[in-house]
């Protein structure tokens, strides 16, 4: 064999071999990327300045303003996610805000309607000027239930009052326990005897 054929099949070889390379390294990349995109958890909806109204009975009852909303339907437990946080409205029977609440960031499992505000949560009655503040917060709307294992301070017309293991309370705070709580209480002159 002369030199010149040598180097034809040589050359004639290494593009075969480059050729197969490419042809398997591209089928390598798609496989990795169809393992990559089937690992990630990409939203089923995604909105922006959202505005969310409930009503019952024809008579509005809270309105939720968040930047951003995404929901996953297509999970073990479907799930809503605030993650630049919600600010949620609360109405009287006249329409008038009655309470609010807001974090800057929130999750709601569908499943177990359970909701969880983490981050400068803060709720208030502007009626009764009670106010709540903690790092995170869950309210259990199956059974009613609100609570939180992070410190939370709670303001009211009685003083101010720390939890320093969180609280357990009923739905609208009107049945609340402080845990490892602490506090300092505003008492008047008739009081003090």
């Amino acid at each position: 064999m002369t030199d010149r054929y040598m180097q034809v099949l040589y050359k004639s070889a290494g593009w075969i071999v480059l050729a197969l390379l490419t042809f398997c390294s591209c089928k390598n990349d798609f496989e990795t990327i169809n393992a990559l995109t089937s690992e990630l958890k990409l939203p089923d909806l995604t909105g922006y300045d959202v505005e969310i109204v409930y009503h019952d009975s024809g008579m509005m009852q809270g309105r939720i303003i968040t930047p951003e909303l995404n929901r996953y339907d297509r999970v073990e437990e479907p799930y809503i996610e605030f993650p630049q946080g919600l600010k949620v409205y609360f109405y009287d029977g006249d329409l008038d805000v009655e309470s609010y609440i807001q974090a800057n960031y929130a999750i709601f499992n569908q499943k177990t309607e359970l909701w969880e505000a983490r981050n400068n949560v803060v709720a208030e009655n502007l009626f009764t000027g009670e106010k709540l503040e903690t790092d995170q917060l869950f309210w259990d709307q199956e059974n009613r239930a609100v609570y939180s294992e992070k410190f939370s301070k709670i303001t009211n017309k009685d003083g101010v009052f720390y939890g320093e293991d969180g609280f357990d309370a009923n739905e609208d705070l009107t049945q609340l326990t402080l845990k490892g709580a602490r506090g300092t209480a505003y008492v008047s002159e008739g009081q003090a005897n």
